[in-house]
């Protein structure tokens, strides 16, 4: 099932200075998500500074369960308080996208 996360930062100086400590943890888990077939599209957020403020996700799990217990519960924005809100909603792509 197709799920849209918006994982929005810590305000700074926290938020910017945690996000640089496991930004390559983060981005090699992403990686391996994404080979996987799990992430489907990841971008980070910019404020009008152009400043990482959060994160966007479109992935891939069998339910909302399996995407916390698979991912999050892993996530180093998680375990290193990166992301302070987190928004989960299920989606349904357009009848054109190829989400396999």
């Amino acid at each position: 099932m197709p799920f849209l996360v918006l994982a929005f930062d810590y305000p700074p100086p926290a938020g910017p200075e945690r996000r640089r400590s496991c930004r390559e943890e983060h981005l090699k888990q992403g990686e391996k998500f994404y080979e996987e077939g799990k992430w489907l599209c990841a971008a980070g957020i910019l404020n009008e500074a152009g400043d990482l403020i959060g994160s966007i996700i479109i992935c891939d799990f069998p339910s909302e369960e399996a995407l916390r217990k698979d991912w999050l519960d892993k996530e180093p924005y998680v375990l290193t308080r990166v992301w302070e809100k987190i928004q989960i909603f299920p989606i349904r792509p357009a009848p054109f996208m190829k989400f396999e």
